[in-house]
């Protein structure tokens, strides 16, 4: 991705240049039109059409469950004279050959030199970004709706809109989170647990993440770090206090390390039933 000065006088903004990879990949549905560096190729006979890059996104099949390489299947990619381009664009996983993504794109060729030109994405099919984690879903229960409210605003680059809803859902799930890491404690790291117990009896969220910075499991532990500490690092700042690119900021935090904890807690409880499961097998083949 480029940045190019727009004129010379200070204080102007910087346009931003997106290859078409980056656009398909990276962009969210809006209807502000992009400069795309390689948007467009030439055909055998020399005329000017769309573009068609293997591109890598998130693919939901159970034989894929990741990111997985997607190549373009169907869709008119051929620019009418002197007029934009509007078509959609079927991508296909190369790898379960199964899951398809489709684009709906608006591509005009006038105002920019060709292989560039001006594109805009008017929506997509699976929508745009990661798939959010069942687990991280089924704690915040009827809930998990306002969740993906934040999640839609932050694919679209509303900070202040993310921030607000994952705040007002995690904090009004506290209960459900502290049973969830007590839950966990209890098998992992018994000694934590009553003070555990004492932080979600607390009325206040803040004060009850600050509680347990010393009393925390470590097989909970984000790459040594408290994860509780960190949302109260994020939490604690007001809306007010943040630009609108700072609560978008704070809010990616906030999803990212909640979506580990969730993650680490679920599977260590897999690991322990698995375990428990495993001992049980072997003691009744001991005796």
């Amino acid at each position: 991705m480029n940045e190019i000065n727009i004129g010379e006088r200070s204080g102007q903004k910087k346009k931003t240049v997106l290859s078409f990879t980056e656009f398909l990949e990276n962009s969210p549905a809006i209807d502000d039109l992009t400069e795309v560096s390689d948007a467009l190729t030439n055909d055998d006979y020399g005329r000017w059409m769309l573009a068609a890059p293997a591109i890598v996104l998130n693919c939901s099949h159970e034989a894929c469950s990741g990111k997985r390489v997607h190549r373009l299947t169907d869709g008119n990619r051929y620019l009418p004279d002197k007029a934009p381009l509007t078509t959609y664009l079927t991508y296909l996983c190369s790898n379960c050959r199964r899951k398809t993504k489709i684009f709906s794109l608006l591509v005009e060729a006038n105002s920019a030199a060709p292989p560039a030109a001006m594109c805009a994405k008017f929506g997509e099919r699976p929508k745009f970004g990661s798939p959010t984690s069942n687990r991280l879903l089924r704690l915040f229960g009827n809930d998990s709706q306002v969740f993906l409210k934040g999640r839609q605003c932050e694919n679209h680059g509303l900070g202040i809109g993310a921030f607000s809803y994952y705040r007002r859902v995690v904090e009004g799930h506290k209960d459900q989170l502290f049973d969830q890491i007590i839950k966990v404690a209890t098998k992992i790291a018994p000694d934590t647990v009553a003070s555990l117990e004492k932080a979600k009896g607390m009325h206040s969220f803040l004060n009850a993440l600050e509680s347990v910075k010393d009393a925390f499991p470590q097989g909970l532990l984000i790459n040594g770090h408290n994860p509780l500490l960190l949302l109260h690092s994020a939490l604690s700042q007001g809306l007010h206090a943040q630009s609108d690119e700072q609560c978008l900021q704070s809010a990616h935090d906030i999803r990212m390390v909640l979506a580990e904890l969730v993650d680490r807690m679920g599977q260590l409880l897999k690991d322990e039933v698995e375990l428990a499961a495993a001992v049980a097998r072997l003691t009744k083949k001991a005796n």
